[in-house]
């Protein structure tokens, strides 16, 4: 299996796995697979976050909102590996409750991975929400 196909595999299980617990009210495990290296960062569709401290209360934040994941589809529409950096860009297509009223939306998303001791973490994310 190349690079290309072991980042892709990673995208589409720990990944995936990670954003369906969050809309499910569990931020643990996209926590687990974010960098603890400075620098990290987040533009996101609704809040933004810098640094280990902000990224914690940003996904506590959303996991308290989220719940109740009926869908969530990843679109990948392109990515790359060089060495030990990576990137993802694709459509997240979500259906969840959100403080409790069910909602269907799509992001945009931007990620950047980096590889720290064999294993690939992710180290910054813009996402906003796709309008018609």
């Amino acid at each position: 299996m190349s690079e290309r196909d072991d980042f892709l595999a990673w995208v589409r299980s720990a990944l995936y796995e990670a954003e369906v617990a969050l809309h499910n009210g569990d931020a643990a495990p996209r926590r687990a697979l974010w960098s603890h290296t400075e620098p990290v960062s987040v533009l996101g569709a609704w809040r933004n976050a810098v640094g280990r401290d902000e990224l914690d209360a940003l996904f506590t934040g959303l996991a308290n909102s989220f719940s109740d994941c009926t869908s969530y589809v990843y679109e990948l529409q392109a990515y790359d590996v060089r060495g030990d950096m990576a990137y993802t860009v694709g459509l997240e297509h979500t259906s969840a409750s959100v403080d409790g009223e069910p909602r269907t939306y799509t992001l945009r998303a931007t990620q950047v991975y980096r590889r720290e001791n064999g294993t690939w973490h992710v180290a910054h994310r813009h996402a906003d929400t796709v309008t018609a």
